[in-house]
């Protein structure tokens, strides 16, 4: 009777199992295959930063098997080689990607242009505007063979990749060719973008139940009720996204130079060589990945080099030719001679950080550097009075005036019992400015 008892416990606690197992397994399977979305934010210049941050979400998302991308967008243009690699990675995506123009007061401009075309989707939101992707030079009109193959390529990458999108080819290659920028709405009208939405919840909910092509297959987009997880942007990934910033990069390059003439002007601080260092690597990175006027770059280096020899003669006419030689190449740091890349936004210095850095320049040179070298070249006069009582040695004749060694030093010196000659010893029993008064031992 009690082997029938515990069978039956036994049964129980096992249907009792039996049944939280399969529930278990069914809640976590519909969590499974509910739909998920990933949503990241591309803002400011598009540099190689962005576009290791756009692949890393990607391969995330395949990982995951993600329904879809959401990479909002608001940006003034970039790099063109980075703008490629970003496309490439927009068609190669296994996960359909939506690019949505937002928040409102956002623009795609220049590269923009060409990231929101590639989308499996584009929208935009109230208040954005998109365009003005045309390769105007920084420095003015530039005109001839240059413009025309710079122009005609970038005119072709757009076509492509409308066609490939099914969207606007007329618009997008007016926006190369004319620098056209339109209002959300319009673009709306001339089918350069899929829909408008509120925001990405607007988003999911009218891409829901869309066909797209992945790698040539029709992908029907389940996108309702989704649940969504925000991608940022890692530590690295925004700390050299920020650096590629005009303004800090002129900061960096003046500072890691500044920094590295007070190392030679006091050498063994070893701080301001670190410093140095570590500014002017920075500055390399800024540089590089921005639309760099390498001349101008010279021309800053020659003009705080100026004033450097202006330490070492008299007047400020040296000083003067560096500060102007500094505001050119400040102001055309970011202008190059040559026509810019048709993705790349017109980037330049704030007048106020160019005229601060100048001014900050000119007054270290002229009163911190200069106070330094000038209190060098002053003899330092230590305390004589240690001399007084030391020894040394005759090395002429004083008679009664001459020279004598003391303290391994030559030094100036009156004997008051002369006659003194030459490698006699001699002590010293009074100091007279930078002469010693010495008379004769034994």
């Amino acid at each position: 009777m009690k082997v029938i008892k515990v069978s039956g416990a036994l049964f129980i606690v096992l249907g009792l199992s039996g049944a939280f197992s399969f529930f278990t397994t069914t809640i976590l399977r519909a969590q499974t295959n509910a739909p998920r979305v990933y949503v990241a934010s591309i803002t400011g210049v598009i540099d190689p930063f962005v576009e290791g941050y756009v692949e890393r979400v990607i391969n995330n998302a395949r990982e995951e098997n993600a329904s879809a991308i959401v990479f909002t967008l608001n940006t003034p243009g970039g790099a063109l080689a980075e703008t490629r690699k970003i496309v490439e990675r927009f068609f190669d995506s296994p996960v359909p990607i939506i690019v949505y123009v937002s928040p409102s007061g956002a623009r795609a401009g220049s590269a923009g242009v060409f990231i929101t075309y590639a989308g499996h989707l584009a929208a935009m939101a109230p208040g954005t505007n998109i365009g003005a992707a045309s390769p105007v030079a920084m420095t003015g009109e530039f005109t001839g063979t240059m413009q025309t193959k710079v122009t005609n390529d970038a005119a072709a990458l757009i076509r492509s990749i409308a066609t490939q999108r099914g969207r606007s080819v007329e618009w997008g290659e007016d926006a190369v060719r004319n620098a056209v920028a339109i209002t959300d709405q319009e673009a709306f009208e001339k089918g350069a973008i899929n829909f408008i939405a509120r925001d990405v919840q607007d988003v999911l909910n009218q891409a829901h139940g869309k066909v797209v092509k992945i790698r040539g297959t029709d992908v029907t987009l389940n996108t309702a009720n989704a649940s969504v997880r925000q991608v940022e942007m890692n530590f690295f990934e925004q700390f050299f996204h920020l650096l590629l910033d005009p303004n800090i990069a002129l900061i960096l390059l003046n500072i890691g130079t500044i920094a590295l003439i007070a190392e030679v002007y006091n050498p063994g601080a070893v701080l301001p060589a670190i410093v140095g260092i570590i500014c002017l690597t920075l500055a390399a990175v800024a540089l590089f990945g921005l639309p760099t006027n390498w001349a101008a770059v010279i021309l800053i280096v020659a003009g705080i080099g100026m004033m450097v020899l202006d330490l070492k003669v008299t007047g400020f006419a040296l000083t003067v030719g560096g500060v102007i030689a500094f505001l050119l190449g400040a102001f055309f740091l970011f202008r190059p001679l040559t026509p810019p890349e048709p993705t790349m936004p017109d980037v330049s210095v704030s007048p106020w950080v160019i005229g601060a850095l100048t001014i900050f320049t000119a007054s270290f040179f002229v009163f911190v550097l200069g106070a330094v070298v000038r209190t060098r070249n002053v003899p330092v006069l230590m305390s004589m009075n240690t001399y007084v009582g030391a020894s040394g040695i005759a090395k002429t004749a004083l008679n009664p005036q001459g020279t004598v060694l003391v303290k391994s030093e030559e030094w100036s010196a009156i004997a008051r019992n002369a006659p003194v000659q030459e490698g006699e010893t001699v002590r010293v029993v009074a100091v007279d400015g930078l002469t010693l008064h010495v008379e004769k031992i034994g």
